[in-house]
């Protein structure tokens, strides 16, 4: 792969290669506003440096570890104005990890109740299924 530079820019389909991010997200980041407009070549394609490399390569790892793109705006938008401090992006960090947290006991619950509902079908062939008796049970609706 050659070498991302600033003097010299390199297409979407490089940008795509390179960063793992498939084309269509790149231009809806661009969008969106928190990926610049490139700039484009003569022939209108677009052209891209390595500032753009590098903010293209946050926004995916941001997304990897679950940032949303309204955290991921708010981020950039503290770089892009220069004026954070690290406590600032670590409250958000401990922020988005408290979610997380939330959504992994969420998910242990759904496992439970799963688990619940499928021991208590014996996978027979007859017509009764446990499984969607739960389902349908209002009382278990709240």
């Amino acid at each position: 792969m050659p070498q991302f530079t600033n003097a010299r820019g390199y297409p979407i389909g490089a940008m795509s290669k390179h960063t793992g991010v498939n084309i269509e997200t790149i231009r809806y980041y661009e969008r969106i506003g928190i990926m610049p407009k490139p700039d484009r070549t003569a022939g209108g394609n677009r052209q891209y440096n390595h500032d753009q490399l590098k903010r293209l390569s946050f926004i995916k790892r941001s997304r990897e570890i679950g940032f949303s793109i309204e955290e991921i705006r708010a981020l950039l938008e503290m770089v892009d104005r220069r004026d954070f401090t690290c406590g600032e992006v670590h409250s958000m960090t401990i922020n988005h990890l408290a979610s997380v947290k939330e959504k992994i006991q969420a998910l242990h619950r759904l496992e439970g109740a799963l688990e619940a509902m499928a021991a208590e079908c014996s996978r027979g062939d007859v017509p009764d299924c446990p499984i969607l008796d739960t389902l349908f049970d209002v009382s278990e609706t709240g």
